[in-house]
């Protein structure tokens, strides 16, 4: 059974897809295919090359990322994402798609053209995977080909297109599910919030393509540089995912194949 998974963006809110990827692995559920835009991007990258779901949490809160992002002066953005590539390149050292264990595409918005591109062969992985996390006006934009790259959430947060008649069920994890709320405690939260709802304006319709939608609840409270917080999400989406694997037809039917 070909299964193919989504994973979302969402800032350090995409530690669930890692959550998500583990509870696959323990039930013995073989990915055979990933597409994922921005902190999806990444999660798909490691996963694909066969970086443990769990490993792959223990780095991220090791390396202290957040450190190692450089300012980025006299750009438009705060912070330069390609002075990570050298974190990156230890866990994906051949930087390439075409040596991916699993074949993964990413997605990201080509700012100078205005459009969507989705990216799945070739060489320069690490550098277009930074793009598809570039969130515009914190990190700096990536040039690839001339072109200047930005986030991939700005334009589908969510990139079930390229599985789409590639894969015999499709698995989509989603890490912004939003609290009904009745006040707004502040500018910050009122920000947060309405980016939030402005990536996840496609889900209803896209979720009529998949098999099966793992969406922890309230995942979307979390601000996307909430690092504190990041073992928190991985277990809530590790156990979200078991209790939906559970429920759902998709696990027996693919264990039946």
């Amino acid at each position: 059974m070909n299964l193919g998974i989504v994973l979302s963006g969402g800032g350090i809110r995409g530690i669930a897809h890692l959550g998500v990827l583990k509870a696959l692995k323990e039930k013995k559920i073989t990915v055979s295919r990933i597409a994922g835009t921005s902190a999806g991007s990444i999660a798909g990258a490691l996963y694909a090359n066969q970086v443990d779901p769990y490993d792959a949490l223990k780095i991220f809160q090791n390396a202290r990322l957040l450190k190692i992002l450089k300012i980025a002066y006299g750009q438009p953005a705060f912070l330069n994402l390609e002075s990570t590539y050298n974190f990156f390149k230890q866990y994906l050292p051949q930087d390439s798609f075409d040596s991916l264990s699993i074949p993964l595409t990413i997605t990201a918005t080509n700012y100078s053209k205005g459009n969507l591109e989705y990216f799945d062969k070739g060489d320069h992985l690490i550098k277009k995977m930074l793009a598809s996390c570039c969130i515009p006006g914190v990190f700096n934009p990536i040039k690839i080909d001339g072109s200047l790259y930005v986030d991939g959430g700005v334009l589908n947060n969510f990139p079930i297109e390229p599985l789409l008649g590639k894969c015999d069920l499709i698995l989509g994890s989603s890490c912004n599910h939003l609290p009904t709320v009745s006040t707004a405690p502040s500018i910050k939260k009122v920000l947060e919030r309405t980016a939030t709802l402005a990536v996840n304006h496609s889900m209803s319709q896209k979720s009529k393509n998949l098999n099966l939608l793992i969406e922890p609840h309230n995942l979307g409270n979390i601000g996307v540089f909430e690092v504190n917080r990041a073992e928190e999400i991985f277990w809530l989406a590790h156990e979200e995912a078991l209790k939906q694997l559970e429920k759902s037809d998709l696990f027996s039917s693919i264990n039946k194949k």
